[in-house]
């Protein structure tokens, strides 16, 4: 594993350091605004006062916290794949790059001694799943990688309910941020209640040196901060472009993990890049809000 001299100079001298996955850059936003996007992004963290540590994989070794050559080959190459944790050691062995997802991104986070995550939305269990079991890995490493992922709630193609109950059983915490509703990635509100939600940056932090102290670091942690209501999609046109979006999917056979990826090209073209707007826009909200957080908590 490659840390890089900034991020590794921050972690010795105790600073905030932020965690941001690679998936996004390379698969989440079209080309080729996704290379700004990504820059933006780790501007966001270093405008709170924080380091940002993007991390990729690249022939073969685990880099944590990218530079601008190292950005450019993940967002404009042809070559990396979507790498969870599984992957991980195969692509290892093979040499070859790959762009991390929110499991993959945790789990080397947390090896490299980095408490706070910065992503767009979590996986979750698939609409259903009863039949396929079809299930992100996001849940199960969650459950033993002690981070703290800032997100905005899971993507509403999933099936929300079931997720949050996977989050339970899992042991992983949930706690919105100023909302008392888990959001929906597009929408802020998902329709289902939290029991836990904070106000401030300095809240957050408070949980995770209770967690320090009380043993449950283990476990990871999940602050759901929902879209702006500027950015929000309609919800009328999001309900219309998903029904749509999921038939599609069927018709065509789509299965697995190529379905998310289906589904968001769908939206982008459905809404005529309204989505990817607000894609953008609670990436970068929860990229600034996790860097006070990781402030707040190196500070404290």
């Amino acid at each position: 594993m490659r840390i890089h001299p900034e991020v590794a100079d921050a972690l010795a001298a105790g600073r905030a350091v932020v965690a941001l996955e690679s998936t996004i850059i390379s698969h989440g936003l079209p080309h080729p605004g996704n290379l700004q996007i990504a820059r933006d992004i780790e501007a966001c963290v270093r405008a709170a006062g924080a380091v940002p540590a993007t991390i990729a994989i690249l022939d073969g070794q685990p880099q944590i916290g990218l530079d601008d050559d190292a950005l450019h080959r993940i967002a404009t190459g042809t070559t990396a794949v979507k790498v969870s944790v599984r992957e991980i050691a195969m692509l290892a062995a093979a040499g070859g790059d790959g762009a991390t997802t929110v499991a993959a991104t945790a789990h080397l986070a947390a090896a490299a001694g980095i408490t706070v995550f910065a992503t767009g939305g979590l996986g979750g269990v698939h609409r259903g799943a009863q039949e396929t079991y079809d299930e992100s890995a996001d849940l199960t490493a969650l459950s033993r990688t002690p981070v703290l992922v800032v997100c905005s709630g899971v993507k509403s193609i999933l099936d929300i309910g079931a997720t949050l109950e996977r989050l339970e059983t899992l042991s992983v915490g949930v706690i919105g941020y100023r909302t008392e509703r888990f959001p929906a990635f597009y929408l802020a509100d998902s329709g289902h209640r939290l029991d836990w939600w904070i106000q401030n940056p300095e809240q957050a932090a408070a949980v995770l040196r209770a967690r320090d102290r009380l043993g449950t670091k283990g476990y990871g942690l999940v602050l759901a901060n929902p879209i702006s209501a500027e950015a929000e999609l309609d919800r009328a046109l999001h309900d219309r472009v998903l029904a749509e979006g999921l038939a599609a999917a069927e018709a065509a056979g789509v299965r697995g993990k190529d379905v998310t990826p289906y589904l968001l090209g769908h939206f982008h073209r459905a809404t005529h890049g309204a989505s990817v707007a607000a894609n953008v826009a609670l990436v970068l909200g929860n990229a600034r809000l996790a860097a006070e957080i990781a402030v707040a908590y190196a500070t404290g």
